[in-house]
């Protein structure tokens, strides 16, 4: 019998040979960490629905920090959840409002040892849970909500945010924002744009993460999930008002977005592992249905094949110490 001069089986043979030849490999620093943290709190809070996963005090969220810096995580981005909310999201502005605060404070802690980045957004400081504010008809107002970001996003960079990631999906917000960032001397405050996010059925822990006051769905300003080409308009719109980095959310049901806004972006894509898709994997793995690192490693790694420079994901730091271990 004869055979083909190449075999790709043998390189395949040993651990080392597969080591050797990988296309992929995952570091540290392609990871960012999601945090919460809630307003009020004494002790850190689990997350039910994402297990492993907590609210944090001021206290903990530094130590959070500090140890993404010690494992050589590449960033941490930060969600927080206030005691007061209202309609018009008032509390997002407070410089001494819990996200503004607990920007303060991990960069206090950390300096420039960590990329620190923050969600420009009002799902979780309004009464309704809408990522804008409202109109007479209950629709979010574009327009009206895009004065409120440019306000947010100064805030967040007066308080020492790297990276701002407006993630409202309202037209024009990456534009509206790198001018209000400029006009506010903040011109080294660089933008990750949530370029294609999608409404989709896995955001359903991250509700819960951040006490969402949402009734009802964000189909009116997320994408759709049946669309595929029109992320790329999404994101040639912001790459055109100025995004320093683009995103796909969420990614593993997205890879072929995501492998597709990877073969146009001039700049780096990040893409956001979402808390459902952090929820299958570890309830899956608690039943002893599948094998818990291995599935959590070739998840990430998938994405990164798929064509992401960064992987947000609540796993991070804990895929870190496992890559400081080998």
């Amino acid at each position: 019998m004869s055979f083909p001069h190449h075999r790709p089986r043998r390189l395949r043979t040993t651990p080392a040979m597969r080591r050797l030849t990988a296309e992929y490999r995952l570091a540290p620093a392609d990871l960012i960490l999601p945090a919460f943290i809630r307003e009020g709190l004494s002790e850190p809070n689990p997350i039910a629905s994402m297990p492993g996963v907590v609210q944090h005090t001021t206290d903990t969220l530094k130590r959070a920090a500090a140890e993404a810096v010690e494992l050589g995580v590449g960033g941490i981005m930060l969600f927080g959840i206030p005691e007061t909310r209202d309609a018009e999201g008032t509390a997002s502005l407070d410089p001494d409002g819990v996200l503004n605060k607990a920007i303060r404070d991990v960069r206090a802690e950390v300096g420039d040892s960590l990329v620190v980045m923050s969600d420009v957004c009002l799902d979780e400081f309004t009464d309704h849970g809408h990522c804008g504010v409202l109109d007479s008809d209950g629709y979010v107002d574009n327009d009206a909500t895009l004065e409120i970001y440019a306000k947010m996003a100064v805030a967040q960079a007066d308080a020492g945010a790297h990276v701002l990631g407006p993630s409202g999906m309202m037209d024009g917000q990456i534009g509206v924002i790198r001018q209000a960032l400029e006009g506010a001397g903040h011109v080294n405050t660089a933008v990750v744009a949530y370029a294609a996010k999608y409404a989709s059925a896995f955001y359903g822990p991250f509700r819960e993460a951040v006490d969402s006051q949402l009734k009802g769905d964000r189909r009116t300003y997320q994408m759709d999930a049946a669309n595929r080409r029109e992320a790329i308009q999404e994101v040639e719109l912001d790459l055109a008002e100025g995004a320093d980095m683009v995103m796909v959310k969420p990614a593993m049901s997205y890879l072929d977005i995501l492998a597709d806004v990877a073969g146009m972006s001039p700049v780096p894509v990040a893409a956001y592992q979402i808390s459902g898709e952090y929820a299958m994997i570890e309830a899956a793995a608690a039943n002893g249905w599948i094998d818990r690192r291995a599935a959590i490693t070739e998840s990430v790694l998938g994405i990164r094949r798929a064509g992401a420079n960064m992987v947000l994901t609540y796993w991070a730091s804990e895929i870190a110490g496992w890559l400081k271990e080998s």
